[in-house]
Protein backbone atom coordinates (compact mmCIF):
# COMPACT_ATOMS: atom_id res chain seq x y z
CA UNK A 1 0.00 0.00 0.00
CA UNK A 2 0.58 3.51 -0.92
CA UNK A 3 -0.10 6.88 1.43
CA UNK A 4 0.27 9.95 -0.07
CA UNK A 5 0.18 13.11 2.00
CA UNK A 6 2.11 16.22 3.39
CA UNK A 7 4.08 16.08 6.30
CA UNK A 8 1.85 18.95 8.16
CA UNK A 9 -1.50 17.81 7.23
CA UNK A 10 -2.94 16.73 11.02
CA UNK A 11 -5.21 13.93 8.97
CA UNK A 12 -2.21 12.53 7.72
CA UNK A 13 -0.81 12.45 11.13
CA UNK A 14 -3.74 10.36 12.10
CA UNK A 15 -3.99 7.88 9.73
CA UNK A 16 0.35 7.63 9.90
CA UNK A 17 -0.05 6.79 13.86
CA UNK A 18 -2.77 4.43 13.23
CA UNK A 19 -0.22 2.49 10.47
CA UNK A 20 2.49 2.42 13.25
CA UNK A 21 -0.06 1.50 16.20
CA UNK A 22 -1.17 -1.00 14.08
CA UNK A 23 2.40 -1.86 12.66
CA UNK A 24 0.74 -2.17 8.69
CA UNK A 25 3.37 -2.08 5.97
CA UNK A 26 2.80 0.95 4.06
CA UNK A 27 5.15 3.10 1.97
CA UNK A 28 4.50 7.17 3.02
CA UNK A 29 4.61 9.16 0.01
CA UNK A 30 5.31 12.62 1.30
CA UNK A 31 3.44 15.30 -1.04
CA UNK A 32 1.64 18.41 -1.01
CA UNK A 33 -2.28 18.35 -2.30
CA UNK A 34 -1.43 21.13 -4.69
CA UNK A 35 1.52 19.71 -6.58
CA UNK A 36 -0.23 20.46 -10.27
CA UNK A 37 -0.30 17.06 -11.88
CA UNK A 38 0.65 14.93 -8.97
CA UNK A 39 -0.28 11.52 -7.36
CA UNK A 40 -2.86 13.57 -4.98
CA UNK A 41 -4.99 15.20 -7.70
CA UNK A 42 -4.60 12.50 -10.03
CA UNK A 43 -6.27 9.68 -7.55
CA UNK A 44 -8.37 12.05 -5.25
CA UNK A 45 -11.50 13.92 -7.17
CA UNK A 46 -11.50 16.16 -4.29
CA UNK A 47 -7.33 17.11 -4.22
CA UNK A 48 -7.16 16.79 -1.05
CA UNK A 49 -4.85 14.44 1.47
CA UNK A 50 -4.51 11.83 2.48
CA UNK A 51 -4.81 9.40 -0.38
CA UNK A 52 -4.25 5.16 0.34
CA UNK A 53 -3.57 3.22 -2.74
CA UNK A 54 -4.46 -0.11 -1.74
CA UNK A 55 -2.45 -3.16 -2.93
CA UNK A 56 -5.16 -3.69 -5.24
CA UNK A 57 -5.03 -0.26 -6.60
CA UNK A 58 -8.28 0.84 -5.10
CA UNK A 59 -8.24 4.71 -4.05
CA UNK A 60 -9.07 5.39 -0.46
CA UNK A 61 -9.77 8.78 0.72
CA UNK A 62 -10.85 11.19 3.99
CA UNK A 63 -9.09 10.25 7.19
CA UNK A 64 -11.95 8.58 8.96
CA UNK A 65 -12.40 6.23 5.79
CA UNK A 66 -8.75 5.03 5.64
CA UNK A 67 -8.50 4.75 9.48
CA UNK A 68 -11.81 2.45 9.23
CA UNK A 69 -10.29 0.62 6.57
CA UNK A 70 -7.12 0.19 8.59
CA UNK A 71 -8.25 -1.03 11.48
CA UNK A 72 -10.16 -3.47 9.86
CA UNK A 73 -7.43 -5.08 8.33
CA UNK A 74 -6.62 -6.93 12.18
CA UNK A 75 -4.65 -6.99 14.91
CA UNK A 76 -5.80 -5.08 18.25
CA UNK A 77 -9.04 -3.24 17.26
CA UNK A 78 -8.38 0.89 17.40
CA UNK A 79 -12.18 1.61 16.62
CA UNK A 80 -13.88 -1.06 18.80
CA UNK A 81 -17.25 -2.86 18.27
CA UNK A 82 -20.18 -2.73 20.55
CA UNK A 83 -21.23 0.60 22.47
CA UNK A 84 -18.18 1.67 23.60
CA UNK A 85 -17.47 1.98 19.14
CA UNK A 86 -20.21 5.33 19.77
CA UNK A 87 -17.99 6.39 22.42
CA UNK A 88 -14.71 6.15 20.15
CA UNK A 89 -16.35 7.54 17.46
CA UNK A 90 -17.60 10.77 18.97
CA UNK A 91 -14.22 11.53 20.20
CA UNK A 92 -12.87 11.04 16.64
CA UNK A 93 -15.67 13.40 15.55
CA UNK A 94 -14.45 16.06 18.29
CA UNK A 95 -10.71 15.88 16.98
CA UNK A 96 -11.67 15.93 13.55
CA UNK A 97 -14.00 19.03 14.04
CA UNK A 98 -10.84 20.50 16.18
CA UNK A 99 -8.42 20.09 13.03
CA UNK A 100 -11.29 21.11 10.62
CA UNK A 101 -11.67 24.54 12.57
CA UNK A 102 -8.40 24.69 13.31
CA UNK A 103 -7.28 24.57 9.87
CA UNK A 104 -10.16 27.03 8.51
CA UNK A 105 -8.73 29.57 10.77
CA UNK A 106 -5.16 29.25 9.54
CA UNK A 107 -6.49 29.88 6.01
CA UNK A 108 -8.08 33.14 6.84
CA UNK A 109 -4.97 34.29 8.44
CA UNK A 110 -3.25 33.78 5.92
CA UNK A 111 -5.19 35.82 3.42
CA UNK A 112 -3.84 39.47 2.91
CA UNK A 113 -4.87 41.86 5.97
CA UNK A 114 -6.87 43.71 3.65
CA UNK A 115 -9.07 40.39 2.85
CA UNK A 116 -9.19 38.87 6.18
CA UNK A 117 -13.00 38.76 7.85
CA UNK A 118 -12.15 38.86 11.57
CA UNK A 119 -15.65 37.61 11.65
CA UNK A 120 -14.60 33.78 10.30
CA UNK A 121 -11.05 33.65 12.84
CA UNK A 122 -13.12 34.83 15.63
CA UNK A 123 -16.19 31.84 14.67
CA UNK A 124 -13.56 29.24 14.11
CA UNK A 125 -11.38 30.04 17.60
CA UNK A 126 -14.99 30.16 19.61
CA UNK A 127 -15.12 26.53 18.00
CA UNK A 128 -12.01 25.30 19.02
CA UNK A 129 -12.50 26.70 22.53
CA UNK A 130 -16.39 24.87 22.77
CA UNK A 131 -14.48 21.58 21.90
CA UNK A 132 -12.07 21.93 24.33
CA UNK A 133 -14.52 22.98 27.09
CA UNK A 134 -16.69 19.57 26.09
CA UNK A 135 -13.17 17.55 26.01
CA UNK A 136 -12.12 18.39 29.49
CA UNK A 137 -15.67 17.99 30.60
CA UNK A 138 -15.91 14.55 29.39
CA UNK A 139 -11.94 13.15 29.89
CA UNK A 140 -12.60 11.28 33.30
CA UNK A 141 -9.12 10.14 33.82
CA UNK A 142 -5.73 7.53 33.43
CA UNK A 143 -3.90 7.46 29.95
CA UNK A 144 -6.80 6.45 27.69
CA UNK A 145 -10.04 8.22 26.93
CA UNK A 146 -12.49 4.64 26.08
CA UNK A 147 -11.36 1.69 28.48
CA UNK A 148 -8.12 0.94 29.09
CA UNK A 149 -6.28 0.66 26.52
CA UNK A 150 -5.76 3.33 22.94
CA UNK A 151 -8.10 3.54 20.58
CA UNK A 152 -8.65 5.83 18.00
CA UNK A 153 -10.32 8.55 20.03
CA UNK A 154 -7.06 9.19 21.45
CA UNK A 155 -5.11 9.25 18.33
CA UNK A 156 -7.67 11.72 17.38
CA UNK A 157 -7.72 14.32 20.21
CA UNK A 158 -3.44 13.72 20.75
CA UNK A 159 -3.19 14.49 17.43
CA UNK A 160 -5.59 17.54 17.61
CA UNK A 161 -4.08 19.61 20.63
CA UNK A 162 -0.61 19.21 19.08
CA UNK A 163 -2.24 20.76 15.65
CA UNK A 164 -3.32 23.59 17.78
CA UNK A 165 -0.03 24.04 19.20
CA UNK A 166 1.50 23.92 15.96
CA UNK A 167 -0.97 26.34 13.97
CA UNK A 168 -2.98 28.31 16.78
CA UNK A 169 -0.65 28.58 19.53
CA UNK A 170 -2.52 30.05 23.00
CA UNK A 171 -2.79 28.97 26.63
CA UNK A 172 -5.12 26.05 26.07
CA UNK A 173 -3.19 24.25 28.64
CA UNK A 174 -3.70 26.78 31.14
CA UNK A 175 -7.26 26.59 30.81
CA UNK A 176 -7.26 22.49 31.00
CA UNK A 177 -4.52 21.14 32.95
CA UNK A 178 -5.76 18.03 32.79
CA UNK A 179 -6.13 17.79 29.23
CA UNK A 180 -2.59 19.20 29.30
CA UNK A 181 -1.19 16.25 31.63
CA UNK A 182 -3.39 13.86 29.23
CA UNK A 183 -1.51 14.89 25.98
CA UNK A 184 2.05 14.62 27.87
CA UNK A 185 1.89 11.08 28.06
CA UNK A 186 1.03 10.45 24.23
CA UNK A 187 3.31 12.50 22.71
CA UNK A 188 5.73 10.80 24.27
CA UNK A 189 4.87 7.20 22.81
CA UNK A 190 7.15 6.08 19.46
CA UNK A 191 4.04 6.95 16.88
CA UNK A 192 3.53 10.02 18.11
CA UNK A 193 7.33 10.98 18.21
CA UNK A 194 7.51 9.84 14.59
CA UNK A 195 4.90 11.90 13.28
CA UNK A 196 5.65 14.77 14.81
CA UNK A 197 5.18 17.86 13.05
CA UNK A 198 8.57 19.17 10.82
CA UNK A 199 9.98 22.70 11.20
CA UNK A 200 8.73 23.74 7.58
CA UNK A 201 5.53 25.59 7.76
Amino acid sequence: MKLYGSLTSPYVRKVRIVLIEKDIDCEFIAERPNVPGGNVSRLNPLGKVPVLMRDDDEVLFDSPMIIEFLDGLGGNPLIPDGKIRWQVQRWHALGQGILDAVVARLMETRRSEERQDPAVIDRQEDKIANALRFADGHYTKGKYLVNDTLTVADIALGVALEYIDFRYPHDWRGLYPRLAQWLEAHAVSHSFKETSHPLET
